[in-house]
């Protein structure tokens, strides 16, 4: 009788613990790809070359997709520019970024808003920053305004510190000396 007490139980346990389990499922509707694989907020980013920094980078929000070779960055973006000799160039500011991890190369959008050394500010809504080249260059409209001259036009291209510009398709009024 006293095994009885026992093989009962442990019969019940037995037959509870082969059950099979339910998994859980993942909705059809939601795709990999479309949800953040990383994200991070208030981040700081180096961009450096040969132990030398390039770029500082600070975001709100940061984020990278399954299978993309990008950084996407938003909530405030502020870019710090460097040169050769680890001085501060200009500072970036726009709504939004995007970081090719392969180049470094940097796309703002939104707002963009670009102030160099000399006072001189560039005002677009998307803005290209080559690394290698330390370019930035748009095709879009650009406004820039230094001590010198106010210009405006489409299609842009510069040194990162803005001394060397080029506005492609030009108006706007230069201040004689």
């Amino acid at each position: 009788m006293r095994a009885a007490f026992f093989v009962v139980p442990l019969l019940a346990l037995f037959l509870t613990a082969c059950e099979e389990k339910i998994k859980p499922s993942v909705l059809p509707t939601v795709d990999s790809k479309t949800i953040p694989q990383q994200e991070s907020w208030n981040s700081h980013i180096v961009i450096s070359d040969s132990g030398l920094v390039r770029a500082i980078i600070d975001a709100g929000y940061l984020r990278v997709f399954e299978g993309s070779q990008q950084t996407h960055m938003s909530e405030g973006v502020v870019v710090h520019f460097y040169d050769s000799e680890g001085k501060q160039t200009s500072v970036l500011t726009s709504n939004e970024a995007i970081v090719d991890e392969n180049s470094d190369n940097l796309e703002a959008i939104g707002n963009v808003l670009v102030v160099s050394n000399d006072s001189t500010k560039l005002r677009t809504e998307h803005l290209y920053w080559d690394n290698k080249r330390t370019l930035v260059h748009t095709p879009e409209y650009v406004q820039i305004r230094s001590p010198k001259e106010s210009l405006q036009g489409h299609g842009f291209e510069s040194d990162q510190n803005l001394r060397n510009y080029k506005i492609f398709h030009v108006t706007g009024q230069s201040v004689p000396q």
